[in-house]
């Protein structure tokens, strides 16, 4: 950080990104709204047939915070985030020789959005935790809509065939997805089938938070 940065830091102090309160530097949320994140235990869970994980319920403040990753251009979001994941994951997910397999973006959204959270997330991830990251997942076809606001039976059907791994690029033994939310498991379910299409044994996801109730 520059000199010019920290004065402006004094001068105008970073805001929660759930609540618009002065955030201490470097947090994205305010004291109060970080003890208002809703905390899960440390049990992977069934979607789909995909052993899920996540740090997090989808509400509250780690909404805004997906929010502000997904939808708000705040990439800087993505490093305490991915914090939150390796502080808390159990440690039979995060440790090599699994590697961490972004969920991808449609190219259409990837284009309009600059960037894939998911890619973001498992980045910060690989840099914690020594992992290694491997892109080998495209997205296309009828999955280019948003996911958001469909039903569970929507949400699966726009996903059939939409999720492929990348010509020439080695499908990992042991996969280990990276997502920012998870809410029905449709979409790490089409990323399993591809995965173990492509020769992999051992499919596992973390994300952020998780919709409650799951």
């Amino acid at each position: 950080m520059g000199p010019l940065e920290a004065v402006l830091g004094l001068l105008v102090p970073p805001a929660c990104w759930a609540c618009g309160a002065p955030a201490r530097r470097r947090e994205p949320l305010c004291l109060v709204c970080r003890a208002g994140l809703r905390w899960l235990d440390d049990r992977p869970v069934q979607l789909a047939g995909v052993e899920v994980w996540a740090p997090l319920a989808y509400d509250g403040p780690a909404r805004a915070l997906v929010g502000g990753l997904k939808f708000r251009g705040a990439i800087g979001l993505a490093e305490p985030m991915a914090a939150q994941i390796a502080a808390s994951a159990p440690a039979s997910l995060l440790r090599p020789p699994a590697l961490l397999v972004p969920v991808p973006l449609h190219p259409a959204r990837a284009r309009c959005r600059g960037y894939n959270q998911a890619e973001r997330l498992a980045a910060g991830l690989a840099r914690r935790t020594g992992m290694r990251v491997a892109d080998c997942l495209s997205r296309r076809g009828s999955g280019a809509g948003r996911q958001v606001g469909r039903g569970r039976g929507e949400r699966l059907a726009a996903l059939t065939g939409a999720i492929e791994r990348h010509p020439g690029v080695a499908i990992p033994e042991r996969a280990l997805l990276v997502d920012d939310v998870v809410t029905t498991g449709g979409t790490l379910a089409a990323c399993a089938d591809a995965l173990h299409a492509g020769g992999a044994v051992d499919v596992a996801a973390v994300a952020y938070a998780l919709t409650p109730g799951r």
